[in-house]
C-alpha cells in the first residue's frame, strides 16, 4: 500500500511539475514578445528609428490591407526603411498615437504570433483601426519581429 500511494504521489508531482512547466515557460514568453511590441510602439512614438530597429530583423516584411472607396481589398508591401523614414519624418507639430488596445500571444517553442487590437489618433482625432499581426522569431532568447501586417478602416474594429 505504501509503495502504490508513494507511486501515486510522485505521478502527481511529476504531471503538476510538467503542466506548470510549459505554462510558465509561455507566459514568461508571452510577456517578453509583449515587451519587445511595446518597445517598437515606444520607438514609434518616439520618432526614433534606433529603438524600432533593435526590435526587428534585418529581414523584416511590412504589410498592410484595408477595403478602398470601391469596396475592393487593397493589399500593399512596405520597405522597411520607407518605413522608418516615414515615422521619423512626421513634423514635430503632428500629434500622432497608436493605442494598443488588446493583445492575444501563441507561443510555440521559437515562433510566436501576436495578434494586437489598436486605434490610431492623429492630433488628437480619430484616424483609423484594426489589428496588427505580428510573427516573432526567438533567436537565442531574444525574441525579433520578423513580419508585420495590419488591417485599416474605421468601423468593425476587434478589441
Amino acid at each position: 500500500m505504501k509503495k502504490l500511494l508513494s507511486c501515486t504521489v510522485l505521478f502527481a508531482v511529476g504531471v503538476l511539475t510538467y503542466a506548470q512547466g510549459p505554462n510558465s515557460s509561455n507566459i514568461e514568453a508571452e510577456n517578453q514578445i509583449k515587451q519587445v511590441i511595446e518597445t517598437f510602439f515606444d520607438g514609434f512614438h518616439k520618432q526614433d528609428s534606433t529603438i524600432i530597429k533593435a526590435t526587428v530583423t534585418d529581414e523584416i516584411v511590412l504589410q498592410t490591407t484595408s477595403i478602398g472607396e470601391e469596396g475592393k481589398t487593397l493589399f500593399r508591401t512596405e520597405e522597411f526603411s520607407k518605413f522608418l523614414k516615414s515615422i521619423v519624418g512626421i513634423p514635430k507639430s503632428t500629434s500622432f498615437e497608436e493605442k494598443l488596445t488588446s493583445f492575444s500571444i501563441q507561443v510555440d517553442r521559437t515562433m510566436a504570433n501576436a495578434w494586437v487590437g489598436y486605434e490610431f489618433w492623429m492630433n488628437g482625432e480619430f484616424s483609423h483601426c484594426g489589428i496588427n499581426s505580428f510573427q516573432l522569431i526567438n533567436f537565442d532568447g531574444e525574441w525579433k519581429i520578423i513580419y508585420l501586417i495590419d488591417t485599416r478602416g474605421k468601423d468593425g474594429c476587434l478589441n
